[in-house]
């Protein structure tokens, strides 16, 4: 068995130093690693908001986590904000974590729906810590020895600066051996026999040879799809946003622990506060508005003052056929794009990062181990792609052609049998390793409009009267919890302020 010895990532910004400074903590000089970028080439900063799973990268790198925090001018997220998705007016919160907490062998929100159904039950979102919390401007993170409360069990992730994320990598990822070369590469060499890569030409005329090449060239995919001809599932006729505008504006308060998403009539805006700035996007259908309606409805909204001119980005949404093809494997947005509105983008360098890890090849390059990679992304991608689908599908919107179009389109099976079996009595059941839970369907579900016809029979086995109590004692215990509770700001001036910079 012939082992590799030198791994080449193509692409620095978020997932090349993601994946530079995993592999050499975890392959602890194994391997020669060399990455190479050009500061001609801009990264894309579309990665600021997180979900919880990014504390395991972390912890696998050993970062400190309010070192972190400082070092990329964090701040935390206890969910997402959706404004406007269902219809205009109504806004709900994806909070992380739990919900309530079981009776028995059922979940909280079976018996919270038959209450509702009697037009007795108060609002979801006091159900859930995360929800009641975010509401209030409130954080702290989990106190694990309080086992027996809500506050144990707050699931938190961050919003951070990702070029100042990247750099903070870059730095641990050299100090662990970790080569970078500066340049553009002009070409790419594919063995003949086989269509292996076999090295990359740079502009100035070195070559640089590799057994493994990871590239994280974005969107452009300059190995996977420029070189290799990979092939890409265009993924728009479900997700028909293909353009975005980000834009940073100044801080202003509160500082909020979550993700606002506002639907505007062709796509969606996004808000993301982190300790120095906020950042803003607007993701939007080319096919329904265009680029200067789409930058002056994203400028019009910002509750600070511009901080640059808006960033303009193109994207297909989908994924590549194959994001392991040969010796190459695509990483980040070179792999595939699926708009930010769940805060998957550094979710799935992540796994990918992981994935690779895990079914490490040696030279001879086994296809079983590549084809278990392939299949491992394309479930991720494909479950991915149906939550986010969902929140365009269940919509009650009609005002423009856009809604129109999201609310009428057909779905994937694999959604559709999720919303039929919801729809009946309520149920969801997390398929394998999917990547979200139960709970963040449910919310979805329900923020989104769609409620079920009916309840888990076995629900009626308790009395109205002990259901009521039972819910209202979550209710309570959630809410003197999030009242101890410090506000978002205080908790981040006190444990983890960042060093002051300039705003541009």
């Amino acid at each position: 068995m012939q082992q590799l010895k030198k791994i080449l990532i193509v692409g620095g910004g978020t997932a090349g130093w993601m994946t530079a400074a995993l592999l050499a903590r975890l392959f602890k000089g194994r391997y020669e690693i060399t990455l190479i970028e050009s500061e001609a080439i801009g990264i894309i900063g579309v990665g600021e908001a997180t979900i919880p799973a990014i504390k395991k990268y972390n912890e696998l790198l050993g970062l400190d986590e309010t070192e972190f925090m400082q070092r990329t001018q964090g701040s935390y997220k206890l969910g997402i904000q959706f404004v406007d998705w269902w219809k205009q007016g109504h806004s709900y919160i994806h909070g992380f974590g739990l919900i309530g907490r079981d009776l028995e062998w059922l979940r909280c929100h079976q018996y919270w729906l038959k209450m509702n159904g009697l037009g007795r039950a108060s609002d979801f979102a006091n159900f859930s810590i995360n929800t009641a919390a975010a509401l209030e401007n409130k954080f702290m993170r989990a106190d694990p020895k309080m086992v027996d409360s809500p506050i144990g069990h707050i699931a938190h992730a961050f919003h951070f600066d990702a070029s100042l994320y990247a750099r903070y990598l870059r730095g641990l990822a050299e100090a662990k051996g970790v080569v970078r070369r500066e340049g553009k590469i002009a070409d790419v060499t594919l063995r003949g026999e086989d269509g292996f890569v076999e090295s990359v030409t740079m502009e100035d005329g070195a070559v640089i040879e590799a057994d493994l090449f990871i590239d994280c060239s974005g969107f452009r995919g300059l190995i996977i799809e420029q070189a290799m001809k990979t092939g890409y599932e265009n993924w728009t006729h479900w997700l028909p946003c293909d353009r975005a505008m980000a834009v940073p504006c100044a801080r202003v308060e509160p500082l909020t622990p979550y993700t606002r998403s506002t639907a505007r009539p062709a796509g969606w805006q996004w808000r993301i506060p982190l300790q120095h700035r906020t950042g803003n996007g607007h993701v939007y259908s080319s096919q329904h508005m265009d680029d200067a309606e789409a930058e002056a409805l994203l400028l019009a909204n910002l509750d600070g003052e511009p901080l640059a001119e808006p960033n303009r980005l193109r994207f297909v949404t989908g994924k590549r056929k194959q994001t392991w093809n040969r010796n190459c494997v695509a990483i980040g947005l070179s792999s595939g794009f699926l708009e930010p509105l769940e805060s998957t983008s550094i979710h799935l360098i992540q796994s990918a990062i992981i994935r690779l890890v895990r079914l490490l090849p040696d030279a001879g390059f086994d296809p079983a181990s590549i084809a278990e990679f392939n299949r491992q992304t394309d479930f991720e991608y494909e479950r991915i792609r149906d939550f986010i689908i969902l929140h365009y599908k269940a919509t009650e919107r009609d005002d423009t052609a856009f809604w129109r179009y999201c609310r009428d389109m057909e779905i994937p099976d694999t959604l559709q049998r999720k919303m039929d079996l919801f729809t009946a009595n309520g149920r969801i059941f997390r398929e394998d390793e999917e990547l979200f839970a139960e709970e963040s369907w449910i919310q979805v579900f329900l923020g989104q409009g769609v409620i079920p016809r009916g309840y888990d029979p076995l629900v009626d086995i308790r009395s109205e009267a002990e259901i009521e109590a039972f819910l209202g004692n979550v209710e309570g215990v959630i809410r003197k919890c999030v009242a101890v509770m410090p506000g978002h700001s205080d908790y981040v001036a006190r444990t983890c302020p960042a060093e002051p910079v300039s705003a541009a």
